[in-house]
C-alpha cells in the first residue's frame, strides 16, 4: 500500500569527495550506503546513504554545482551547505556513535538536553562535523 503522507525524501549534501564521506557516514555514522558501486564504476552521478527507509542523504560532488539547471537561479545556491541536519536515533544508538566518533578523534560538541524537535524535546544531542563541514546533530528521545 503507498503512504502518501508528506515525508522527507532526502537532502542533499555537498562533498569534495563522494566515496570518502560515504566511508565516513557508513563507518562512522553507521549508515548504509546507496549506489555507492555504480558511482565508483561511473555508472551514477552521485552515491547516497540511507538514513531509514524513506530518507536519504546524497552526497553531491561539488563538480556537479554547475548543472544544477532545475530551476533558473539553482546554481547560485548549489554548493552551499545547510545549517545542518539532525538524526533522531534510539538511545542505544547515540551512545555508540557518541563513542565511535570520540575514538575517530572526530570533535563534537557538548552533550544538551531538552533541545526541541519533531517529536518533541530531545532527551540528548549533540553535534558534529563530517569531513566536507557538514553540520550533523544527533538526538534520541524517551
Amino acid at each position: 500500500m503507498t503512504d502518501n503522507l508528506p515525508r522527507l525524501d532526502h537532502v542533499v549534501l555537498w562533498v569534495r569527495d563522494p566515496l570518502a564521506a560515504a566511508d565516513f557516514y557508513e563507518n562512522i555514522v553507521g549508515l548504509a550506503p546507496v549506489r555507492l558501486d555504480a558511482f565508483a564504476a561511473g555508472e551514477e552521478p552521485f552515491p547516497s546513504v540511507r538514513v531509514d527507509d524513506g530518507t536519504l542523504l546524497d552526497l553531491m560532488p561539488l563538480t556537479m554545482v554547475k548543472r544544477m539547471t532545475m530551476l533558473p537561479g539553482a546554481a547560485d545556491s548549489a554548493g552551499h551547505p545547510v545549517n545542518h541536519i539532525c538524526l533522531a536515533l534510539p538511545r542505544t544508538a547515540f551512545d555508540a556513535l557518541h563513542t565511535r566518533l570520540t575514538e575517530h578523534a572526530v570533535p563534537v560538541s557538548d552533550v544538551s538536553h531538552g533541545s526541541f524537535g519533531a517529536r518533541g524535546e530531545a532527551t540528548r544531542s549533540l553535534y558534529f562535523r563530517d569531513p566536507d563541514g557538514n553540520v550533523v546533530e544527533i538526538r534520541h528521545y524517551d
